[in-house]
């Protein structure tokens, strides 16, 4: 007898099954499916339901429209600014994204159909598979913000591209297209944007098929090597919320709702 897992009236993740056991999950928050904390925690939690839900073997995660998701939006980080209580909420939420996704013993593919930075590509890259549109945009956008590079970068950066490109995009926040993502091995293939569904489907469709504790054991296998990295992860997350407290993440916001360069204060103490 089949069971019916019931997951959550989530407000901006919607969930459908457009192949047999396998769920999509596509993340839905106006035009460029910017983040609040609903969300953010929502997409954090989610994954230990999925891995406790027998009738999901595959799972896909995208975006709705032209984004995949281009991060917190600006009023949630003007929260994580100016309350402390919330900031550590966000920490903590930040960290279970991780955890959860690490956890998730169901293979995970995300189709990035379209734009991706902050926590929302901490999702696309933390998939098992990812499978990205040519020319969409990719950039981590931490430093832009004025915070250290935190959600999941250090942890797996490094391991799919190398240290060299780690620290220059990282550091710069230079965008990446889909293209040079796959040139360099941050995600696992592009595809014509328009194909990136139909792709994630196809791939979906072959795991499903396959042997589940095979593939499920080589998943967790395989996520030691970011495992192993966790004190990195643990410090770049400290980090990156400790940045919050301070003026550069001030002048980043401002800047970002000017729509002008910002004008970083010069330190000498660090």
């Amino acid at each position: 007898m089949k069971t019916e897992m019931t997951y959550p009236a989530y407000s901006s993740l919607k969930l459908d099954w457009p192949l047999e056991r396998v769920l999509r999950v596509t993340i839905s928050r106006g035009a460029m499916n910017s983040m609040d904390y609903e969300l953010h925690h929502d997409l954090g939690g989610i994954w230990r339901l999925i891995d406790a839900d027998p009738n999901v073997s595959v799972v896909v995660i995208t975006g709705e429209g032209r984004a995949f998701s281009a991060g917190g939006d600006f009023d949630m980080v003007d929260r994580i600014i100016n309350d402390h209580t919330f900031r550590m909420q966000m920490w903590k939420d930040g960290r279970q994204l991780v955890e959860n996704m690490l956890a998730c013993g169901k293979p995970v593919i995300s189709a990035i159909n379209g734009a991706a930075a902050g926590g929302g590509l901490a999702a696309a890259l933390l998939a098992d598979i990812s499978i990205a549109g040519r020319t969409v945009k990719l950039v981590d956008g931490h430093t832009t913000l004025g915070v250290a590079a935190d959600d999941h970068a250090v942890a797996i950066w490094p391991l799919l591209v190398g240290m060299a490109k780690s620290k220059y995009y990282l550091m710069t926040n230079d965008p990446l297209t889909g293209e040079e993502a796959e040139r360099i091995g941050l995600v696992s293939l592009c595809v014509d944007n328009d194909k990136v569904m139909e792709k994630a489907l196809e791939i979906a469709a072959r795991l499903s098929n396959g042997a589940p504790e095979a593939i499920r054991f080589t998943k967790h296998a395989l996520n030691n090597w970011i495992r192993s990295a966790w004190p990195a992860f643990e410090a770049s997350l400290a980090f990156g919320i400790l940045g919050f407290t301070g003026p550069e993440a001030r002048e980043g916001l401002a800047a970002l709702r000017e729509k002008r360069p910002p004008n970083f204060p010069q330190i000498t103490h660090v």
